[in-house]
């Protein structure tokens, strides 16, 4: 996904380039917040985190079940554009959301605020 996120003119970064692959959600989430860096991830730890933080870094939390990753590519291309004017605008946490409705994938965005 970083490859794809770079060739849509973004910064994108895997785990295994910051030689991060094996290490806790932690020092990803440090990294990105050094760094001012979105975290893309289904994992729901991250949104757990994002929720309890003081300082919560960006996060798009993806909520689609098991895929290809040309499945996942092709999903996220539509909703990208919306993505990332709602970054730029400061939005922190965008969840996507995918379900079956009568046999098509549909995809829903939305996010989450604590007050």
């Amino acid at each position: 996904m970083a490859r794809w996120i770079a060739a849509q003119g973004h910064q994108g970064t895997h785990v295994f380039d910051l030689a991060l692959q094996a290490a806790d959600d932690g020092p990803i989430w440090e990294h990105a917040r050094r760094e001012k860096a979105v975290i893309v991830s289904k994992d729901e730890d991250f949104v757990d985190r994002w929720l309890l933080s003081d300082r919560p870094v960006s996060l798009i939390w993806i909520r689609k079940g098991n895929c290809s990753k040309q499945a996942l590519l092709a999903w996220l291309e539509a909703l990208w554009p919306d993505i990332v004017i709602r970054l730029e605008q400061g939005e922190q946490l965008i969840e996507l959301r995918a379900w079956i409705f009568s046999g098509t994938v549909q995809a829903v965005t939305g996010s989450t605020e604590v007050i």
